[in-house]
């Protein structure tokens, strides 16, 4: 009899035990993964050189706007963030395997880049700036030789750049602050990946 209730203790206890074990999986299963850190400048910073080799010819640095490594698309590796000026958005897409994508027209409505590609800025500085954005692969990240996604965004109207933490409804990313230069008071946008593309939204009028 004493031993029967032995056994039963026993059984009862690690019972409790193995619950308290699950509960605790449980819970650290749907705790969300850490916001990504604020990103940083590239080392070596990007030239020329490596915008040719990804982007083709067409596409130089734009001398101003600083450089950025950080995890965009939120899959642990770093993604490259840098401004450059592209003659022709179309024409080397297909050859160097990037995306051409226009986020502030989509925004607006107008959704086919064959036809926002010829859209063209009265102002000349502004001609053809982009921004280009390599996803990172394996250790290398984004200076892997693997083939990897890459995007060019065009018509984005941003005068200076920045990347930091972005809060969405379910979770935290980093995003591509832009401060815009436009007929008034200065205005600031965001453009995030969403898990298939780059959105832009607008932020309000400071970067604040």
């Amino acid at each position: 009899m004493v031993y029967s209730r032995i056994c039963c203790a026993r059984i009862v206890l690690v019972s409790l035990m193995l619950a308290i074990t699950s509960a605790t999986l449980v819970a650290e299963k749907k705790q969300p993964p850490p916001p990504p850190a604020r990103a940083k400048a590239p080392s070596p910073a990007v030239t020329d050189e490596y915008v040719h080799k990804e982007f083709g010819d067409n596409c130089s640095l734009l001398p101003g706007p600083p450089q950025f490594v950080g995890d965009l698309d939120g899959d642990g590796v770093d993604d490259l963030v840098v401004a450059a000026r592209c003659k022709n958005p179309m024409a080397d897409q297909a050859e160097y395997g990037f995306l051409v994508a226009d986020p502030y027209n989509s925004f607006l409505g107008f959704g086919e880049v064959k036809v926002t590609s010829t859209f063209a800025s009265d102002a000349p500085d502004r001609k053809g700036v982009s921004l280009l954005i390599v996803h990172g692969a394996g250790p290398e990240a984004w200076q892997s030789d693997k083939t990897k996604p890459k995007f060019l965004l065009i018509n984005l109207p941003f005068k200076t750049l920045t990347v930091k933490r972005l809060a969405l409804k379910k979770k935290t990313v980093l995003g591509v602050y832009m401060e815009e230069k436009g007929e008034g008071e200065n205005t600031s946008s965001v453009i995030f990946w969403d898990g298939k593309k780059y959105r832009y939204q607008v932020l309000g009028s400071s970067m604040e």
